[in-house]
């Protein structure tokens, strides 16, 4: 009871700090961090893998504050392969989750859907072996989403809400647009965009780079490239589907992220877990 007494009064604490803190961006940049892949463990995880009462111990301080990579590292398991000193991240949560990207995905033989950060249920399982032990999670492997962290301050400069999906243009010598970037407003964030390193390599992205949320105008301003860019993405991120049959095959073969279909139309079991699979929405239209 006294120990939760005094984590509420530090966090209350932490949040008045952080509100007469000016934001260090006004120009309508985000900085980039590119993050690697990584663990979350929950305080039962961290005793299973390393001793009963065992604490993570701080390596440095990350960016948003209260957090920390710590100095130890696990490594994961999949039915392919393995990866080892698999960097945790601190401090303890209340749920275990790994995050990876694709291509480690494909090198230890798993498919982990793509998630925004804490959303686990349903996701893939995982191996975890550490000094004192190993721990087997039947789910709580995924991708992480793109998303941006930033203060209720940032979010009314920058007239974006919680939640709401943006579009990302990313500067440097090999500029590109991410689309479906999730906004995450909390009064303990600092402004700063996350991605991971198939993102990062597939723009040549550094640690540090500037991002900025692409709005209509904006778009208007582009490179014809760009814009053209920009359209196609929003022209693939829903697809009518007007056969009598949806099935696993022709789910592959849509880029969509939603597919909607006619309420007579006949969607095979197959075709129903790999939508899940892939993190795809199906819709019934009523029309």
């Amino acid at each position: 009871m006294q120990e939760n007494l005094v984590q509420q009064i530090v966090e209350e604490v932490l949040q008045q700090v952080l509100k007469s803190q000016p934001s260090l961006q006004h120009d309508g940049k985000i900085p980039i961090g590119v993050s690697a892949r990584h663990v979350h463990l929950a305080q039962a995880e961290v005793e299973l893998l390393f001793g009963e009462n065992y604490q993570l111990t701080p390596k440095f301080e990350l960016s948003q504050p209260g957090q920390f990579a710590a100095e130890e590292t696990v490594l994961i398991a999949g039915p392919k392969g393995s990866i080892e000193r698999v960097r945790i991240l601190g401090p303890a949560r209340a749920l275990s989750q790994v995050e990876i990207s694709w291509t480690d995905a494909m090198k230890i033989g798993v498919k982990p859907p793509l998630r925004t950060s804490g959303d686990i249920k349903g996701s893939s399982p995982i191996t975890l072996i550490g000094p004192k032990g190993s721990v087997s999670l039947a789910e709580g492997l995924i991708i992480a989403q793109a998303h941006i962290h930033m203060s209720p301050e940032d979010s009314s400069r920058l007239q974006v809400a919680d939640g709401q999906s943006v579009q990302v243009k990313v500067e440097g010598i090999r500029p590109i647009i991410l689309s479906n970037v999730i906004i995450r407003v909390s009064e303990r964030y600092h402004l700063e965009m996350h991605i991971d390193t198939d993102e990062a390599n597939a723009g040549l992205i550094q640690q540090g780079a500037k991002a900025e949320i692409v709005n209509a105008s904006a778009i208007e301003s582009l490179q014809p490239i760009e814009r053209q860019a920009v359209m196609k993405t929003e022209e693939k991120s829903i697809f009518h589907f007007d056969k009598k049959l949806l099935s696993q095959g022709e789910v592959l073969a849509i880029d969509a992220q939603e597919i909607i279909v006619s309420k007579k139309t006949i969607v095979t079991a197959l075709a129903y877990d790999k939508i899940r699979e892939l993190n795809k929405t199906l819709t019934i239209s009523t029309g």
